[in-house]
């Protein structure tokens, strides 16, 4: 593509699906920097909720957090994998996008707190009417796919303006309806635009942006394992337990690095179907690795006895997003790419996992069981291998997941 207008910008038309080495970008990479922001407060706020016994309310909560910044993420990757031009009004306006998501962040404690949406609607309605900005010029530069690029960009629109209305709302049972109503027309936005014409992608690029928002979400864990040491080292309770706990977590966060990028992830997204599940199955991963980070808080919470919930509940709160984080791993990359003997191993391990706090050995048995799990991954590697070595030869179906 060249630069054509005097304004220094490139015409925004679609890339190559088949572009070799292509990669995430510089931008691209800045752009993930500020949701690291926004999914710690989330995992801290589900971490103090869970600790303070308001279980179900602070899962409703998070769930409706995360998809705010699932949903957002999103949007931006699987834009930027079809009209990513890198030039100024696209970094601008990129950047106007990662400002809505500091603002959102903003808005978290609020939601958890007060039930308060105010802040964090207006952030995402700033997020998304970008992307409508995004999708506009891509309209005008590209001919081909313009009924999608305009269809995405009237359908954004019109979801913005029923959040906006759903802020004049009382809080209360009208809003518990709505909320679900406008999340569901946000999904059905990409599915009903690309009906007739799908916008390109590339299957590589893809899978390593998704696979760039799971490694920031296992950092969350990691930095939990680093509090556990650190308290040990300035508190009075048992520091083995802290010191124990902290080691546990990172091998269970290790081998969930492990199972994740075992299958190649660009081999698993070929048809229409299978697209549609990597891509809308990714919201429960990414939750699930974040909810683990604020498990680990809780069990720390639990052993310097400044929590509200017993030993088994906080162990749950462990072992759960654990044993999801599995099952959907499997179910969207694993179960295609991998033989009988990892499907089995895998939900083995999910099922132990989840049982692990009715177990007389808790989490420890949970790091022994994602360690055999990693074992037998590293034991049935060549069957992976196999898969991914045949190269994409044509451009895949549109996921319509964005």
């Amino acid at each position: 593509m060249s630069t054509t207008t005097r304004l220094g910008l490139t015409p925004m038309r679609p890339r190559d699906p088949l572009e070799p080495a292509r990669a995430a970008s510089t931008l691209e990479l800045f752009f993930d920097l500020v949701f690291v922001i926004a999914v710690s407060i989330g995992a801290g706020e589900l971490h103090h909720a869970m600790t303070e016994g308001h279980v179900v309310d602070g899962l409703v909560s998070y769930l409706m957090v995360f998809f705010a910044i699932w949903w957002a993420w999103m949007n931006f990757t699987w834009f930027a994998t079809s009209f990513d031009t890198d030039d100024w009004l696209y970094r601008v306006v990129t950047i106007v996008q990662m400002g809505g998501v500091l603002v959102l962040a903003a808005g978290i404690e609020p939601l958890f707190v007060d039930g308060d949406f105010t802040t964090m609607v207006a952030a995402y309605v700033v997020m998304r009417v970008a992307m409508v900005a995004q999708w506009l010029r891509a309209s005008r530069g590209d001919g081909q796919h313009r009924s999608a690029t305009r269809s995405y960009a009237v359908g954004i629109a019109l979801v913005q303006a029923g959040w906006l209305g759903m802020l004049a709302l009382d809080a209360g049972p009208v809003r518990n309806v709505v909320v679900p109503l406008l999340v569901l027309a946000e999904l059905a936005v990409p599915t009903v635009a690309e009906r007739r014409v799908r916008t390109p992608w590339h299957a590589h690029h893809i899978t390593e942006r998704y696979g760039c928002f799971t490694l920031i979400l296992l950092g969350e864990s990691l930095l939990a394992s680093s509090t556990a040491i650190i308290g040990a080292l300035h508190a009075e309770h048992d520091v083995a337990e802290l010191v124990a706990l902290a080691v546990l977590t990172l091998v269970v966060t290790a081998s969930l690095w492990w199972v994740y990028f075992w299958p190649p992830h660009h081999a698993a997204i070929g048809s229409l179907r299978q697209s549609l599940l990597y891509g809308y199955g990714h919201y429960v991963i990414f939750a699930a690795a974040g909810a683990f980070s604020a498990g680990v808080e809780v069990e720390i919470d639990v052993l310097t006895g400044h929590s509200e919930l017993s030993e088994l509940a906080a162990s749950f709160t462990v072992t759960v997003p654990i044993a999801v984080f599995l099952g959907m791993v499997w179910l969207v990359a694993v179960r295609r790419l991998g033989d009988r003997l990892v499907d089995a191993a895998v939900l083995a391990a999910a099922l132990l996992v989840l049982l692990d706090p009715l177990i007389p050995v808790p989490f420890a048995i949970t790091a022994g069981v994602m360690a055999l799990l990693v074992v037998a991954l590293v034991m049935r590697q060549g069957s992976a291998q196999a898969v991914g070595q045949h190269p994409v030869t044509s451009a895949p179906s549109h996921p319509s997941s964005r």
